[in-house]
């Protein structure tokens, strides 16, 4: 099947056309964040789609136009086969169909062998995959718009699509919340547990651990006007809207984690964080001192060390490159250091054996990834979720972007949660770090605490 591209008219505020999408069956809005993040380009909008994915545990089920099943084969290869043969791209057009999700944290026990440790409670699926036949896709830079997708469903989704904008909102369910928004892990809890990694560095077990807590409230309503305000709060440049079956996934992550285009495969990871600061001069203070800080340039170069390794597992050899290393990103709430690392992606591989070699990234678990998630099984009271899992798309032409879900609220079964967290290396500070987790979470702590009824 050949893609197809139909004209559709531009809008600067992509979240006024994907709002009468947003209720729909496996709606999904990859989101730039434009306009109040200037640096993403690209907004891509689904729903319905004609066959989905769900990974529980050892358990996939597919349901297909054919019918529905269930599988215990490995869910990278259930996808793969489900996205059947690659087709031909689409020039200047990012995505044309293909798959739209998430792979959450704890999918990476079908990849490494890890301790059961962590309670697991969560409703949410490990894998939540909707294969998608049409998309409407904005590209900001070019004040462009496009219906596209493959067979007869563009012209079918176009008239459509233009009578949901004529049509405008939706009469929506207020988010709110109530109670206490409660942590899992104390003041307490967490000196405990970073003596306890501090004891693993000295031992020589690790050199870094992504420690992070949970917050969790309860809540009702429709997510939707949640994640608008989400996007108000904290805007960012690989953002996404998910509704999927008994979970919905609100994430302002800024951080890319996998891409690849015509075979070329780029990681952007974040390590060395910093508040903003109040004034402009205090806020320059801080990001200077966030650009000078050897513990901060020493955390990401280990990182850096460690996807260079993951990607050099499927890219040609001699083509990983780090053509930038610590750049300062400012955002909403915090600065980051982040740095770029890129390769070329070997024959025989594909970006699912990409996503597969690198699972999950080494910037939300440390180093090294085996001992460090080991440790984390350990010392976290409950299992993580989609939190530090990746969401993005794959598409029928192989390429693929996703982020790392950091950032990221998930809503379900009448409970919103989310998790924040940092590195901890030898020479941490441990209420540095505990205030951190605050720091990161900010915009979701507002979010849920301005929803309160």
């Amino acid at each position: 099947m050949k893609p197809t591209a139909l004209q559709f008219p531009y809008r600067e505020h992509s979240a006024e056309l994907f709002a009468r999408l947003a209720g729909r069956p496996w709606s999904a809005f990859l989101d730039s964040g434009r306009p109040g993040s200037m640096e993403g380009r690209y907004d891509i909008m689904t729903s319905d789609p004609h066959s989905w994915l769900l990974t529980h545990g050892a358990t996939t089920t597919l349901v297909t136009p054919e019918g529905e099943s269930e599988s215990s084969e490995d869910p990278f290869s259930l996808l793969q086969r489900l996205l059947g043969v690659q087709l031909e791209p689409l020039r200047g057009i990012p995505f044309y169909g293909g798959a739209i999700g998430w792979f959450g944290y704890d999918l990476a026990r079908r990849i490494e062998r890890l301790p059961s440790l962590a309670e697991h409670d969560a409703a949410a699926a490990e894998m939540a995959i909707g294969i998608y036949d049409w998309a409407l896709v904005v590209d900001h830079q070019r004040r462009r718009s496009w219906v596209v997708g493959v067979g007869d469903a563009p012209r079918q989704r176009r008239p459509w699509l233009l009578e949901q904008q004529r049509q405008g909102g939706r009469h929506t369910d207020p988010f709110a919340t109530h109670g206490a928004l409660l942590c899992d892990i104390s003041h307490d809890d967490y000196l405990h547990a970073f003596a306890r990694i501090q004891a693993y560095i000295r031992a020589g077990d690790c050199y870094q651990v992504n420690f992070a807590r949970r917050f969790s409230i309860n809540a009702e309503g429709d997510p939707w006007p949640a994640y608008l305000r989400l996007r108000e709060l904290s805007a960012a440049p690989y953002a996404a809207y998910l509704n999927t079956p008994g979970c919905c996934v609100l994430s302002s992550s800024p951080e890319r984690f996998l891409s690849c285009r015509d075979g070329r495969v780029e990681t952007r990871p974040i390590k060395g964080t910093a508040a903003r600061g109040a004034t402009v001069e205090a806020d320059r203070r801080l990001a200077e001192a966030l650009q000078q800080s050897p513990k901060d340039r020493a955390e990401n170069l280990m990182i850096v060390d460690l996807l260079r390794n993951d990607i050099g597992k499927v890219c040609v050899p001699g083509s990983v490159e780090v053509p930038e290393l610590f750049k300062l990103e400012s955002f909403s709430r915090v600065h980051h250091l982040v740095s770029t690392v890129q390769g070329s992606l070997a024959d025989g591989e594909s970006s699912l054996s990409l996503l597969r070699a690198c699972f999950p990234g080494g910037s939300i678990t440390g180093a090294p990834k085996l001992r460090a998630m080991q440790i984390i099984e350990e010392l976290e009271p409950y299992r993580r979720g989609l939190y530090c899992g990746a969401i993005g798309y794959i598409g029928y032409d192989g390429d693929m972007d996703t982020n790392i879900a950091i950032r990221t609220l998930q809503i379900a079964q009448s409970r919103a949660s989310f998790w924040a967290g940092g590195g901890i290396v030898a020479d941490s500070d441990p209420e540095q770090e505990y205030q951190e987790t605050y720091h990161k979470g900010a915009a979701l702590i507002d979010l849920l605490q301005q929803a309160r009824r």
